[in-house]
């Protein structure tokens, strides 16, 4: 969540005059709640009429928010689905905009979808003008930089297996983590899933269990294909994803179903913490 007002640069704005009206954001638009103000213009910088049209249109977008592909992201969605109610609209600055358009079009191209033109970054105004601009590059040194997930080819999951098998690939792996997934039932088409993580052992680097936990959330939402797969019905499943940090991009190379009378992966779960790799 950012302060808006922290984010503005100063110059002269487009007066917008009568021609649009100050309405409260509704709670329907999840994405735009708490972002540092509670009414929007409308209509709205995508050409909205409605708030109808807006909540429609504007659901659509919540997922990509909920990947953190990018820590403007929010921002940038919400100034042009719902601008700020001052007496100038205030556009997202063209450097916003790519920055978010570089980090999280390929999460769109992961889902089937291209960045669409409607948010063609040449439309922005240069940061020389009134817009809302990018944090300072001092923000990556106040917050620490987590490596990112990337679109991949989903792993097979592995359902034979033993824990000495199970072991040596530990040893090759930065991260297991323990998965509870299920697909939410509701009312929409689209699908939408429960995640729980919970992490069963980290073998390198400065990552706390929290951070990889969160990671691999979003991994699994950017590879949403691989929650389809992992779903087939609405009973939950239970997995260890497994996989490495290369590059600063975090790739899961074994899925293990993890089933209720499993003593393989439980057995290689409690000899890890004694277990010497060669």
């Amino acid at each position: 969540v950012f302060a808006v007002n922290g984010l503005l640069r100063v110059a002269t704005g487009l007066d917008i005059g009568l021609s649009t009206k100050c309405v409260v954001i509704p709670k329907e638009m999840s994405m735009c709640q708490k972002i540092g103000y509670s009414e929007m213009r409308l209509p709205n910088l995508m050409g909205h009429t409605s708030m109808a049209e807006v909540i429609q249109k504007s659901t659509t977008w919540q997922h990509l928010v909920h990947t953190d592909c990018h820590p403007h992201v929010r921002t940038f969605l919400c100034s042009m689905f719902a601008p700020i109610c001052l007496d100038t609209f205030i556009h997202p600055c063209r450097s916003m905009c790519v920055a978010v358009r570089d980090s999280c079009a390929p999460v769109l191209q992961c889902h089937g979808h291209p960045w669409p033109a409607s948010l063609d970054c040449d439309r922005f105004p240069g940061d020389e003008d009134m817009c809302l601009a990018p944090l300072t590059k001092d923000y990556k040194y106040l917050h620490k930089v987590l490596p990112k997930p990337t679109c991949q080819t989903c792993p097979a999951v592995e359902e034979f297996f033993t824990h000495k098998r199970v072991l040596e690939v530990f040893c090759d792996s930065n991260f297991a983590v323990k998965v509870k997934l299920s697909k939410k039932r509701t009312a929409s088409e689209d699908q939408e899933y429960n995640i729980e993580c919970q992490v069963e052992f980290i073998t390198q680097g400065s990552l706390l269990p929290y951070e990889t936990q969160s990671m691999i959330q979003q991994w699994l939402l950017i590879n949403e294909k691989c929650i389809e797969r992992m779903t087939p019905t609405h009973r939950p499943m239970v997995y260890l994803l497994v996989g490495n940090i290369e590059e600063g991009s975090i790739l899961v190379n074994q899925v293990y179903r993890w089933q209720r009378r499993d003593s393989q992966l439980t057995l290689a779960t409690q000899k890890w913490r004694y277990h010497k790799c060669l």
